[in-house]
């Protein structure tokens, strides 16, 4: 889906064992791979310096990333130095992806709350509302317990099998028309298939059926399904009743999904405080790889 990838590690994420596998990020059809690590300022009598000794430690951590790189493919090193708060961090991202014209950017969170997230700051949080390309979002404790096998699989197959979560609203839908304008012109062995999944809440009095509404529902997504079919992808569909973010999560799990992809206007933003934001609660609470794609 990807030619050119951003990388960005804290070096506590275990994205920075990704400099192993050049080649087979390649597999998956990028040609240009950006590592940055932003070098926190040593604090010398509260006067910004540059950290040298930290300086030289991420340079010889990603340098690893520049020998043994196929042909084809490019792989730069980028170690701005900037203050260690989540909007410096979140700044020098944005002027990499600028500088590279990346088209993903790969970060990685831990599960955390949303409370936690506004009081302690969040990079990706920071990213989500500004950023004009997708985000990436891997789990540090998975990426960590990765065996280098597996690691090489998983980069072969980044984003193999994607998982919508459908409601009719407007950030869904804009969803599949991103996946579809990028599975018209994706990379050999990128995207093999999608699940299309509707979730239906209960509301209001239990004893009322949602089996018409489940019927609409089904209908809704046979139409986008013919629509993804169309650009030779594998489509798979499903309704069900229950909690969505519990539902989409089992989904996740039953279907051996790559990343469940999500787009909001809402997370990310001071009112999400009191305006509940599905994509932002699944960045929190999903063990999934989330792709994150800008509100149009």
């Amino acid at each position: 889906m990807f030619h050119r990838l951003l990388i960005t590690t804290d070096f506590t994420d275990g994205l920075h064992r990704l400099v192993k596998f050049i080649p087979e990020l390649a597999q998956a059809g990028l040609q240009q791979i950006v590592f940055l690590h932003c070098v926190p300022f040593e604090d010398d009598r509260n006067i910004p310096k540059i950290d040298e000794e930290k300086l030289a430690m991420a340079q010889a951590k990603l340098s690893p990333a520049l020998e043994h790189c196929p042909e084809n493919i490019e792989v730069q090193i980028e170690l701005p130095t900037c203050s260690s708060s989540a909007g410096a961090r979140a700044k020098a991202i944005l002027a990499a992806v600028e500088k590279y014209q990346s088209e993903l950017v790969m970060v990685g969170t831990s599960i955390h709350s949303l409370l936690n997230e506004k009081l302690f700051g969040s990079t990706t949080s920071e990213l989500a509302p500004k950023t004009a390309v997708p985000l990436l979002i891997l789990r540090p404790q998975l990426v960590s317990a990765y065996t280098e096998e597996e690691m090489a699989l998983r980069c072969q197959h980044l984003l193999r099998y994607l998982l919508i979560p459908f409601d009719g609203s407007q950030s869904a839908q804009h969803v599949v028309d991103y996946v579809a304008a990028k599975a018209e012109n994706r990379p050999p062995q990128s995207l093999d298939a999608c699940m299309l999944c509707w979730v239906l809440e209960k509301s209001g009095r239990k004893e009322v059926s949602l089996l018409p509404k489940a019927k609409d529902c089904t209908e809704s997504l046979q139409a986008l399904q013919q629509r993804l079919e169309d650009l030779k992808l594998q489509v798979n569909i499903d309704v069900r009743q229950g909690n969505a973010i519990a539902e989409i999560q089992t989904v996740a799990l039953d279907f051996d999904i790559s990343a469940i992809v999500v787009s909001s206007k809402h997370f990310g933003r001071l009112w999400e405080l009191s305006i509940p934001s599905f994509a932002g609660e699944m960045v929190r609470r999903s063990w999934h790889p989330i792709l994150f794609v800008p509100p149009a």
